[in-house]
């Protein structure tokens, strides 16, 4: 079976790495780190989330980063939104893309947000709607879709409804999200297969977390069925807020330095993406969580 021959990486440290951080980082921190993975390579970075401050402390300054940041032409940077309030604002710090979302569990759903996932979707339609009318890329994120920190197993088909649901909504791209970290490769390629079936597989991505050492594996299986867009995080940015002390999104540079070693072109500079991961980490001052990323930095340095 062969793989694909380039792929998109969407960078997502910026927004899903530090909006779980505790510390509060700088604006101008933030506007360095989406500055330097501009500067790396990267043709779509997840910047900003415009959801409320009292939720999310951490993306307050949201709007700052987005006036901040110096833009590439053709790059996307996007910005998650909850709703028409958030969509404004994101309008208003001239995203190029809005992302929406919905879970693929009803028990994710119903705890998080109490409603069904039917419900959660239909509040987007006036974003989906604004967004179309503003020319802004629309972006649906499922998450929870393959396992659910409360209900548990989440099936192939209710995967396949969200999407349905995402894509009658006008979405650009749809994001399968294992939000947990659960997923391994049969399960994630039985997932990526049924969805290609309600929506173009080249507008699909994979958003892999590693709390369980799967997801180098589940992005090699989505390569083996056709998937060529995948999210990752500089350093291993963000936790997993269900699994205590586990890390959360897979690192940049060790899906950067799977897919040169697959032959797999990205359009981005590795070298310049672990001297980014070094120095977020130093500034949180902690050691990077990518593998590959601490060796290649040691090695500089022996």
């Amino acid at each position: 079976m062969s793989l694909p021959s380039k792929v998109k990486i969407i960078e997502v440290g910026p927004r899903d790495g530090l909006q779980n951080e505790q510390q509060t980082i700088p604006a101008d921190i933030k506007i360095e780190l989406v500055n330097r993975l501009t500067n790396a390579g990267f043709a779509n970075i997840e910047a900003a989330s415009f959801v409320s401050p009292k939720w999310v402390p951490q993306m307050a300054t949201s709007s700052e980063v987005m006036a901040g940041i110096t833009r590439k032409p053709g790059a996307i940077y996007s910005a998650l939104v909850p709703n028409m309030k958030g969509f404004e604002a994101a309008l208003a710090a001239k995203a190029d893309e809005v992302v929406i979302f919905g879970a693929a569990s009803e028990a994710f759903s119903q705890k998080n947000i109490n409603c069904s996932i039917a419900e959660s979707i239909e509040r987007f339609r006036d974003v989906a709607e604004a967004a179309k009318q503003n020319k802004l890329r629309l972006r649906g994120s499922i998450s929870c879709a393959l396992g659910c920190p409360y209900q548990g197993e989440v099936s192939v088909e209710s995967v396949a409804d969200v999407v349905k649901r995402l894509r009658d909504l006008g979405c650009d791209e749809i994001d399968i999200a294992d939000t947990i970290g659960v997923g391994t490769p049969n399960k994630v390629q039985a997932v990526m297969q049924r969805a290609a079936k309600e929506f173009s597989i080249e507008r699909l991505s994979g958003h892999f977390h590693d709390t369980y050492g799967q997801a180098l594996a589940n992005i090699y299986a989505s390569l083996e069925v056709g998937i060529a867009i995948f999210h990752s995080s500089v350093a291993g940015l963000g936790g997993c807020p269900y699994a205590k002390g586990a890390t959360g999104n897979v690192a940049t540079e060790d899906v950067i330095y799977m897919m040169q070693g697959l032959g797999i072109e990205t359009g981005i500079d590795l070298h310049a993406v672990v001297e980014i991961g070094q120095f977020i980490s130093k500034h949180l001052g902690r050691k990077a969580v990518s593998r590959a990323g601490n060796a290649i930095a040691a090695k500089r340095l022996a």
